[in-house]
């Protein structure tokens, strides 16, 4: 299977997640708006989130699945399923620790990390601790899932780990649509979402481990050791805990900063969930299948083909994300208006969303290119040097954040986490390439200019359509009416922008097929040297 086709599978069931995910959050406006009760709910969800990304997605996609992958090449599937066995008895001792320990410091945290402004609101700060309390045991069923999705994706069963994640918007739906039948309060709603998320998670768990039995691995519950494969484990996956997850921090930091504001959080996550869905569906998606492609490749010598993938996933990646981000700058206001629009939300926080999306939209590109750079030093079993590179975006961000919050309020936070991502990206960038892991292609280097160009007239059609089209698209049409437009503009910006671009030579789709292919040489004789064996 190309790696085209295994891209387009992770990225087709992470739509299907994405596409749940906005029908949650549209109901989520239409209940609770940009109100106090969203405020409390996003700042309590946002703590066990972000620790699934660091702890979970972070640590396990750089660390446990490069391991795996070199696990499967020594010892074959009982070596791999030996591996699993002693990380799962560790990782499942450790969790339960930081869960016991952190529901007995929620208050500090909630005071001095996840809401330092609702510290003055003795009603906003209780209701928090509460909610968080609740949900942080998510972060336990959420890192189990983690692993047992870098065992798929290293054995090449993608679709059960990306399916996984739809349950959690499904179940959060059902409680939404519950709150909304029975006219409850804005308060019973955050109350039942809170519920909602720890079910979830037990859900993803199931779906993940009955796909682990289905690939052929049965994982038994030892006690935990610190094995040299753990310990291996563990000094990898500290420092690729904090690099995975700095899309996570930057929020967090935006987030404790906003809450100073009645209403930012809740503004910035709506925006978010947005800019969610091309970085969901083409960065995840790259990152999830990347990984252990170059991990395989590089354990059996094969350079080459390691050095290809990697380009042609960057190329994948600006084909579809430089159009996105100018579509997100250019029709921000329409897609909210469309989307939120309606009950508790109305025109005002329109505009102040749709200005977060358009400078969520600048960094788009970033944000993906940093998921497809990642995995060229994690495939070595190098997480030090991404996690140094994040720790100057951090700074940046925070820094930033604080300068332009007095000024731009949540736009100065949007800002600052844009900045932050392009210069992390960066940085990945001109380290891969001085290192000699990235290989400079002066075809790649003018196809990405011919895509810009492609995007650019993109551009020119839809901010001339969308002056046309505006009677249609404002607030005044109704919502079948705008739904229909909005559809129809991006379909049309959709065949411009790939006409334009196959016209220019801005993509050829045959060759990024044939150079996906998955094929294997014959190893190298210095596999081992190259490799560090």
């Amino acid at each position: 299977m190309s790696l085209v086709k295994k891209f387009i599978t992770v990225g087709g069931a992470t739509l299907g997640s994405r596409i749940f995910g906005f029908a949650r959050e549209t109901l989520m406006a239409a209940a609770l708006g940009t109100g106090p009760m969203a405020d409390v709910f996003y700042a309590a969800f946002r703590f066990p989130n972000l620790f699934r990304r660091l702890f979970a997605e972070g640590a396990f996609n750089a660390a446990f699945v490069p391991l795996f992958a070199k696990e499967i090449e020594a010892n074959g599937i009982e070596g791999a399923k030996r591996f699993s066995e002693e990380v799962f008895g560790v990782l499942f001792s450790v969790l339960l620790l930081i869960t016991i320990v952190m529901e007995l410091a929620m208050p500090l945290l909630v005071r001095w990390v996840i809401a330092p402004g609702f510290a003055d609101d003795a009603e906003k700060f209780d209701l928090t601790v509460r909610l968080a309390a609740v949900m942080f045991p998510y972060l336990m069923s959420m890192s189990l899932t983690a692993m047992m999705s870098g065992m798929l994706n290293s054995l090449h069963h993608f679709f059960a780990a990306a399916v996984a994640p739809i349950f959690l918007n499904l179940v959060m739906i059902s409680a939404l649509f519950y709150a909304i039948y029975y006219g409850a309060d804005p308060l019973a709603t955050a109350w039942y979402l809170s519920w909602s998320v720890l079910v979830a998670g037990v859900l993803q768990l199931a779906v993940v481990y009955i796909g682990v039995r289905h690939a052929g691995i049965s994982i038994g519950l030892r006690f935990p050791r610190f094995t040299p494969n753990v310990k291996r484990l563990l000094l990898l996956a500290i420092p690729a805990a904090i690099t995975g997850g700095v899309t996570q921090i930057n929020l967090v930091i935006g987030q404790a900063i906003a809450s100073g504001k009645e209403g930012a959080i809740a503004a910035l996550q709506y925006a978010d969930r947005i800019y969610q869905l091309p970085l969901g569906v083409v960065g995840v998606a790259v990152g999830i299948v990347l990984l252990p492609e170059l991990a395989r490749s590089l354990k059996s010598g094969h350079i080459k083909e390691a050095a290809n993938i990697q380009n042609r996933s960057i190329e994948f990646v600006l084909f579809l994300t430089l159009p996105a981000a100018v579509a997100l700058w250019l029709l921000s206001d329409d897609i909210i208006r469309v989307l939120y629009e309606r009950g508790a939300f109305n025109p005002n926080n329109t505009t102040l969303v749709g200005s977060i999306l358009a400078i969520f939209g600048l960094g788009l590109p970033a944000f993906v290119l940093i998921k497809a750079l990642q995995p060229g030093f994690y495939a070595r079993e190098d997480t030090k040097s991404p996690m140094r590179y994040t720790a100057v975006a951090v700074f940046v961000n925070s820094a930033l954040s604080i300068l332009l919050f007095p000024v731009l309020a949540e736009r100065g936070i949007a800002l600052a986490e844009a900045v932050a991502g392009w210069l992390n990206a960066v940085q990945l960038f001109v380290v891969l390439y001085r290192r000699g892991h990235l290989t400079w292609e002066w075809s790649l280097a003018r196809r990405t200019v011919m895509l810009l160009v492609s995007s650019a007239v993109m551009g020119g059609v839809i901010i001339y359509l969308s002056h046309r089209w505006e009677p249609l698209l404002g607030s005044g049409s109704t919502l079948l009416t705008k739904t229909g437009v909005l559809g129809l503009l991006i379909l049309i910006a959709m065949v411009v922008y790939f006409a334009v671009a196959f016209l220019i030579g801005g993509v050829d789709l045959g060759m990024i097929r044939r150079n996906l292919k998955r094929k294997r040489p014959a190893p190298a004789p210095d596999a081992k040297a190259v490799n560090g064996e």
